[in-house]
């Protein structure tokens, strides 16, 4: 995605490929690292996946405006089904995981489990 940033015109500098930079790192960033409790995993992957969904969207700004080659546009795209895929996969993972947990639950395990059910429940495309 910071390729992609690099080859977008001059006024988008400050703009769009900020965002798309912006939200790349937030994919990925080190926010859940060494969290081991349950809730706080399902809202670092929820985050990481809006952060996903934002650069899908901003891949749709790119083709629209023909900043990208469709070619490129399509193929992020598919990288990103593939990476919601594996995000929506450790979530279920999570779920069923704690489901056969019979340890104690910990404050706001509820409130994660909400969080959980609801966000595998909507799992429509881009």
């Amino acid at each position: 995605m910071y390729g992609a940033a690099r080859r977008l015109p001059a006024l988008e500098k400050f703009g769009l490929a900020s965002q798309i930079r912006r939200a790349a790192v937030s994919l990925t960033n080190a926010e859940g690292h060494g969290r081991y409790h349950f809730a706080d995993q399902v809202r670092f992957f929820l985050g990481s996946r809006g952060s996903l969904q934002e650069l899908v969207d901003d891949l749709n700004v790119c083709y629209d405006e023909k900043y990208l080659e469709n070619d490129e546009v399509a193929e992020l795209k598919e990288k990103a089904w593939r990476v919601l895929g594996l995000i929506n996969g450790y979530l279920r993972y999570l779920r069923d995981r704690k489901a056969e947990d019979h340890s104690t639950v910990r404050e706001g395990d509820d409130d994660a489990f909400a969080l959980l059910d609801e966000a595998l429940s909507d799992t429509a495309p881009f």
